[in-house]
């Protein structure tokens, strides 16, 4: 796969990054692997909004990200264990760095489920994850200084078209209309704290620490906050078996193995393209919505997710 968005050579690299090549590494014996690694964890982020829509009635979507993020972000640190601390005892920078991801990993899944819970989760799922190649390619272009190549620009408007058709093709469900502009603006919330964490992951990755160290570290972090508030919030989740199914699930596919496989991806994916590749979520997210739990996908809709799709096979099929 080419690049998808051009970056200072490795002769002179951003100021406190690491001296090797910002853009998709594609060598070593499994070139496209990571883009496939991405579109996997994007499958599993799919089924997010499908396996939350059964939880009780009485639960708080706080909750719901709060325990998802929390105890997934536990696993996440104990099956990085020692390397995760080496993160943060690798320097002042690398410190930084892993605080400000892991405010992203605090922030997203509260607005993202939010989104969901007041928009509606066809509609709070593609807003949140349509925005988030916009402020990935902010952040390259103004921290790392970056310039996206028009396959890159061609990918992306490709996706983030077929986000507007979604959109516009209805998915606000059984949500309160009168929540719905608010359940967009968390979305772009969630869209932005996504971007960031992906941007610190990736760049922890190139400082020279393993994507599960990476991983652990900034969703380790992020635990300290989010378990606390599960304990204050999740009684509705702990208190039936629905709830602590639904929790489990959550925190351990979706979550922790998820996030492992997108990590992976991460070392031979710049954050731009990464984040353009889990559009496929959306995707993932409107077909279960029609096969699982009944809603219906006008064609709008329908040229939404083959407009979303057009943009992943931009990214990531070879050029000769």
């Amino acid at each position: 796969m080419s690049s998808t968005a051009s970056s200072p050579s490795p002769s002179s690299p951003a100021p406190g990054s690491p001296a090797v090549p910002n853009g998709p590494d594609t060598s070593g014996g499994r070139p496209g692997g990571g883009p496939l690694l991405i579109l996997a964890a994007a499958t599993l982020w799919g089924t997010t909004g499908t396996v939350a829509s059964f939880a009780p009635a009485g639960a708080s979507p706080l909750a719901i990200g709060a325990g998802t993020m929390g105890i997934g972000g536990l696993l996440t640190l104990a099956l990085a264990r020692r390397s995760a601390l080496a993160v943060l005892r690798s320097g002042t920078q690398a410190l930084r760095w892993a605080l400000l991801g892991a405010l992203g990993v605090v922030i997203y899944p509260l607005a993202f489920y939010t989104s969901m819970a007041w928009a509606g989760v066809a509609v709070g799922t593609v807003v949140s994850l349509g925005c988030a190649p916009v402020f990935a390619a902010l952040l390259e272009r103004v921290l790392d200084g970056a310039v996206l190549t028009r396959r890159w620009v061609a990918a992306t408007g490709a996706a983030a078209g077929g986000c507007a058709l979604l959109v516009a093709a209805g998915g606000h469900g059984h949500s309160d209309g009168a929540r719905v502009p608010a359940g967009v603006a968390l979305g772009l919330l969630a869209g932005a704290a996504y971007a960031g964490y992906a941007y610190y992951a990736g760049r922890l990755i190139r400082h020279g620490h393993s994507s599960r160290a990476a991983m652990g570290a900034l969703f380790g972090l992020g635990a300290v906050l989010l378990v606390p508030l599960f304990a204050l919030t999740g009684g509705e989740l702990l208190a039936s078996d629905r709830g602590l199914a639904v929790v489990g699930y959550l925190a351990v596919i979706p979550m922790c193995l998820a996030y492992l496989l997108f990590g992976a991806g991460l070392v031979r994916v710049r954050a731009s393209a990464a984040t353009v590749l889990t559009l496929f979520e959306p995707v993932v997210a409107a077909a279960l919505g029609v096969a699982v739990v009944g809603e219906r996908l006008n064609p709008w809709g329908w040229g939404g997710v083959t407009l979303v799709v057009a943009g992943l096979l931009v990214l990531t099929v070879r050029r000769r």
